[in-house]
């Protein structure tokens, strides 16, 4: 071989290591580079679609709704205030009776003579009275003599009144209008003092009775207008005549009472009675309890459209109605998000279409 031909091919060598060289260097400077920018790729956000519901609020009658029952008006144990033998037919449960109407009547017994004893007692008090009256004008008896004659012509009087109460005593009567809830005393009954004759209820005006918390009660007035939707469907209306001032110790709730008129007696005393007492109107806004929603903290609210983003707002239920929930805490009128509040979050980008729109 040649020296020459072994010279070209050591040189060609060396021309291909230092193009391979140089080409390196460069790839190395150019990846180091300052002015060359790898952008990574952009994220786009879709617009979720939700259908929207345009709001205004609307003056709507509030109230607080109880949970109770009927009472009667009075409720009454006639008792007798004397002893004696029932000489009385008895009147069965259920008959209406007026005030002063006879429901027992007792024999009289000794109370007669005894009356007429107390009488003869007054009128010989009455005389000796008279008598030592003069005696002392003239001087044949003394001041104290007549003061002790007028003391028992006192004592006389006060056994008249006595005698004449017991006779009369004897006729147990109705203290008011209202029905019998339980039989008179059976004839030839021996009644003791304080044994009851029949219990009377007056029902006419009746009384519904609930109670209400710590919070509903500071709301409630005397006067106010409340009604009632009875067990048998029927309803009723009347006023807020009673609010107590003491909680039940066990219940920590107080007793509100509400009477209405029931003159034809249909209102029967322990029935079931959903009480609804009217407050004040606010303003509010009537949605489908559907658009209902909770925050991340488990708030209870709704979702509305703004600027094409979704926020979440807060709510406060004032009550039900067939046609949806009224809530208070939202701006006077607003867009509620009724369909897709599920699928959105605070500041979600929506793609919003309204509730009854052709589009």
């Amino acid at each position: 071989m040649r020296l020459s031909s072994i010279i070209i091919a050591i040189m060609v060598c060396i021309g291909i290591a230092g193009f391979i060289f140089r080409n390196e260097i460069k790839d190395t400077q150019t990846l180091s580079s300052p002015e060359i920018k790898i952008e990574a790729p952009t994220k786009i956000i879709k617009a979720v679609s939700v259908l929207v519901q345009k709001s205004t609020e609307r003056e709507v009658t509030n109230g607080i709704l109880l949970r109770g029952q009927t009472s009667a008006f009075k409720s009454v144990q006639v008792k007798a205030k004397t002893s004696g033998s029932v000489i009385s037919q008895p009147i069965r449960k259920g008959t209406f009776v007026e005030k002063g109407e006879l429901l027992c009547e007792l024999e009289v017994g000794t109370k007669t003579a005894a009356l007429a004893e107390a009488k003869a007692k007054l009128a010989e008090a009455d005389t000796n009275n008279k008598a030592s009256a003069n005696l002392v004008k003239k001087g044949f008896a003394t001041e104290t003599q007549a003061i002790g004659r007028q003391a028992t012509l006192e004592a006389a009087i006060a056994g008249v009144d006595r005698a004449q109460t017991d006779l009369d005593n004897t006729k147990i009567i109705a203290p008011f209008n209202g029905l019998l809830e339980s039989d008179t005393a059976e004839l030839g009954d021996f009644m003791q003092t304080g044994a009851s004759c029949g219990t009377v209820l007056a029902l006419n005006p009746i009384k519904l009775v609930g109670y209400a918390t710590e919070t509903q009660v500071s709301r409630i007035k005397v006067g106010t207008t409340a009604g009632a939707k009875l067990i048998n469907g029927d309803e009723v209306v009347g006023k807020v005549s009673f609010i107590s001032r003491s909680a039940d110790p066990l219940t920590r709730t107080f007793l509100v009472e509400t009477t209405v008129a029931n003159k034809d007696l249909a209102i029967r005393e322990g029935s079931t009675a959903d009480i609804y007492i009217a407050l004040d109107g606010v303003k509010a806004h009537l949605l489908p309890q559907s658009s209902l929603t909770l925050s991340g903290a488990g708030e209870l609210g709704v979702r509305i459209a703004e600027d094409s983003k979704a926020k979440f707002a807060p709510i406060q239920i004032i009550r039900d109605s067939e046609e949806g929930v009224w809530v208070t805490g939202l701006p006077q009128s607003v867009d509620i998000i009724v369909v897709g509040q599920e699928y959105v979050t605070d500041n979600s980008n929506i793609k919003i279409s309204y509730k009854g729109s052709q589009q």
